[in-house]
């Protein structure tokens, strides 16, 4: 005999896990005290995360008359807007600096990886991280994804991805990647776990080999029949029946995810043509940032795409953390790793490709599109020929949303070592990503003890707007 509980856990855990997919869609019906309101023109974000930490004077902020073993071996190029220049292994993102706000004065007090993430991830600073290997648990604030997921209603698809997996190593995934203490029902779905964290996908959208989508209706028509007879032979209360009520409206749209051609379509690349694939490039960060931009137009709020590299022998290397001689890579230098196919060829592509696609789509004006690591590089370049970490100073990048292309924000040193002009702090930028997505950041949620909190401490960038 099937048991209406059985029902219940059933329909639940098709491919997922213990109600794992209602929980996630499920939004609370209560909002904070202010109304969701805001001068934002972003419908969605993507949040490309480059995991290790970018360097600034190799990128986006060249400074050509540093002293020799501070200066970039990578000579300055002009981009597509007069004064802006960025490093010629930018070739194709120099020709879209009229879409971008660089922002070269961005700063935090850490150069701790651990305390990075989650700082730049949630605009919170947390002094009791462990370092190394912090894990995520539910005291946690949560991350943009989980605030944005937790302000959107249901829909056929998720309000938040994390795309092609979260941060992770070493049997951990890092704090800072999931909604923390507002809960699982508002984390980020997640397609894939890290390759050294030892466990399934935390939202596998694939049914069963054993349990087709004939079956499941049959389960789902089963689970409601058995909550009618519930409701008739216990004459429950109203407040039950509207709870129960909303669990269902939740609960039809993790179906829908499950079952929809339309909603998982969304995450099938083979849609797209061959040209598209090639002008994103065929690897797994192309294609991700691919993946984002198709996820966003079909409705998904907030795309994070963490970049990171699994070597041939299984290690996973965050390898924007360019200090060079790591054993996975052949000991190569950090000038050599900035090189290889696994960083800036393959961001100059797919961020060129993504701010192309999307503009001739009619996406930008409403896609914000945030780029940022944990913290930037030392000045000095260090035997390995590489640069070791820096919270002091790094370069950041925002494009469309309501953002101002063709111009940078703040300044940094001669050696751009630390802000000389408007710091930028994580927090503002949540802030701003928040306003933009048309959430005031003094918008007050509560934690798992009924205390308020604001959504972020920092300033808007107004500047950038």
């Amino acid at each position: 005999m099937l048991y209406r509980r059985d029902a219940l856990l059933r329909l639940g855990q098709v491919g997922l896990g213990a109600v794992t997919l209602p929980g996630l869609l499920k939004a609370d019906t209560v909002r904070a005290s202010q109304p969701v309101v805001g001068q934002g023109t972003a419908k969605s974000c993507i949040l490309i995360y480059l995991w290790g930490g970018p360097p600034q004077m190799d990128m986006w902020d060249p400074k050509p008359h540093a002293p020799e073993g501070v200066r970039s071996p990578f000579a300055p190029i002009s981009t597509n807007v007069p004064g802006i220049q960025f490093t010629d292994h930018l070739p194709l993102m120099s020709q879209h600096a009229d879409k971008m706000c660089v922002v070269r004065s961005f700063t935090h007090d850490s150069n701790a990886h651990e305390v990075g993430v989650y700082h730049t991830l949630t605009g919170k600073v947390n002094n009791t991280l462990a370092v190394p290997r912090n894990a995520r648990n539910r005291r946690d604030f949560p991350n943009m994804g989980g605030i944005v997921s937790k302000f959107s209603p249901p829909s056929a698809l998720p309000a938040s991805v994390t795309v092609p997996r979260p941060i992770g190593h070493d049997g951990v995934i890092y704090t800072g990647t999931h909604a923390g203490f507002l809960g699982p029902r508002f984390d980020p779905l997640e397609l894939q776990a890290p390759a050294e964290v030892q466990a399934p996908p935390a939202h596998n959208m694939e049914l069963p080999t054993d349990l087709g989508a004939a079956r499941l209706q049959a389960r789902r028509g089963i689970l409601s029949l058995l909550e009618d007879e519930d409701r008739n032979a216990q004459r429950v209360d109203l407040s039950r029946v509207s709870s129960r009520n909303g669990m269902d409206r939740f609960r039809d749209q993790a179906f829908s995810l499950l079952t929809s051609s339309d909603a998982k379509g969304a995450f099938d690349l083979a849609k797209e043509s061959d040209s598209m694939r090639d002008q994103y490039g065929r690897n797994e960060y192309g294609e991700s940032i691919l993946l984002a931009r198709r996820l966003v137009e079909a409705g998904v709020r907030l795309v994070t795409m963490t970049w990171y590299y699994v070597a041939s022998d299984g290690n996973v290397l965050n390898v924007w953390d360019n200090h060079g001689g790591i054993g996975s890579l052949g000991g190569i230098s950090g000038y050599d790793m900035l090189q290889a196919p696994y960083c800036l060829p393959s961001l100059d592509r797919a961020y060129s490709a993504l701010l192309a696609d999307l503009k001739q789509r009619g996406l930008l004006e409403e896609t914000l599109v945030l780029m940022l690591g944990e913290f930037g590089r030392t000045p000095k370049i260090n035997p390995a020929a590489g640069r070791d970490h820096w919270g002091a100073c790094q370069s950041v990048v925002l494009a469309g949303g309501g953002v101002r292309g063709g111009m940078v924000y703040g300044e940094s040193d001669a050696q751009a070592g630390y802000p000389t002009k408007d710091p930028v702090r994580p927090e503002d930028l949540i802030a701003t990503g928040y306003h933009c997505l048309g959430l005031p950041p003094e918008t007050l949620i509560t934690d798992s003890e009924h205390r308020p909190h604001r959504l972020s401490e920092g300033q808007v960038l107004t500047g950038v707007l």
